[in-house]
């Protein structure tokens, strides 16, 4: 990790207290995502690996998409839920020939460890060990990303679903691309052995990546409306109000919580939705959302963007979505769809 760190400074990374580069060029990672790719260190993220032969019907128990079925090579988001369906956390999982790969989002690895341990009884045949800080997560975003990685000699089917995955070898390191950057833009995912994180991220920025901060993360993941702990995903929620139907499977048999997600999805009992809020000044996570004098709901994350501010926040459903005018904390602010979202039942009437 210090070698990483050494070498990001030296391409003009400002690291916070915690160590993760917060910036680099950022004007040159926005346009890189256009026309190129833009290179995001993700490796304070969780990683979980799941071995053991009960692996696949114990996740398949555990969370809320579908996994009995699935084979080396794929992999999908999926959601932790409490028995009540309030979010956990937001996870991809890739499937691989001995184990499950469980990336979590920043600071849930251990908690989501004690949860399934809970669950972990003594003649499953699965076990958990926590490699965060021991493997090194890189994302690549934009349109460019495919040739930057055929520029190394790493060929891509450009047919493969999200989150799936297959092991290359460049130079001497042996890593696992998927695809996916975990938000609704172009892009893929590294997993790589921590010892060779530096040698990676240089041939990757030789390569043309632009190198990002976890501030244009920020950005783009309130633009694309991905949730997030302590903001979004609480147990405030369930991930139906989350916006997160496609990390959701209503075929498959139990799991924890989905008793209550399904009898939402059958009763249309959502009463309150994620959205997007264009604003006319930055406002603070928490405040209230008005229409007219009448509360509807509660701004949960907001940044600054090229384009202006930009939240998130749940509004009540009966209140309105895209094109409902609200205010919140002095500011103006109008509720927009964003693409990372999806919606079930509820896009029809939207």
């Amino acid at each position: 990790m210090q070698a990483l760190r050494a070498l990001q400074q030296s391409q003009g990374a400002t690291l916070n207290s915690e160590g993760i580069p917060i910036s680099f060029n950022t004007a040159a990672a926005l346009e890189a995502l256009s026309k190129g790719a833009a290179l995001v260190d993700r490796s304070h993220w969780g990683v979980i690996q799941m071995d053991g032969g009960d692996r696949l019907r114990f996740i398949h128990n555990q969370t809320t998409n579908t996994f009995t079925q699935r084979q080396p090579g794929e992999g999908c988001d999926t959601i932790f839920v409490t028995s009540t369906a309030r979010t956990i956390d937001l996870s991809t999982i890739y499937v691989t020939e001995e184990s499950l790969l469980i990336l979590t989002s920043p600071g849930q690895d251990q908690r989501l460890i004690n949860w399934m341990d809970r669950y972990i009884f003594p003649a499953d045949q699965v076990s958990l060990a926590n490699l965060t800080g021991e493997m090194a997560v890189f994302s690549l975003i934009g349109a460019g990303s495919a040739d930057i990685l055929k520029k190394l000699g790493i060929s891509v089917d450009s047919n493969l679903p999200y989150a799936h995955h297959q092991s290359f070898s460049l130079g001497d390191v042996s890593l696992r691309l998927a695809v996916g950057c975990g938000l609704a833009l172009p892009g893929y995912t590294l997993l790589l052995p921590m010892e060779a994180a530096d040698s990676v991220w240089l041939r990757l920025t030789h390569g043309g990546a632009v190198p990002a901060g976890e501030s244009l993360w920020q950005q783009l993941r309130v633009q694309q409306g991905r949730p997030a702990p302590d903001h979004e995903l609480t147990e405030d929620y369930n991930p139906l109000e989350a916006g997160l139907w496609q990390a959701i499977s209503f075929d498959k048999g139990c799991y924890i919580g989905q008793e209550t997600i399904a009898r939402l999805n059958t009763y249309q009992g959502v009463k309150q939705q994620l959205w997007g809020i264009q604003l006319s000044q930055l406002a603070s996570p928490g405040a209230l959302l008005y229409a007219a004098d009448e509360k509807v709901g509660l701004l949960t994350s907001a940044v600054d963007t090229p384009n202006g501010p930009l939240g998130l926040g749940y509004i009540r459903t009966k209140a309105g979505g895209a094109g409902l005018e609200v205010t919140t904390g002095g500011a103006k602010g109008l509720v927009v769809d964003v693409p990372f979202l999806t919606r079930g039942y509820l896009t029809a009437s939207i």
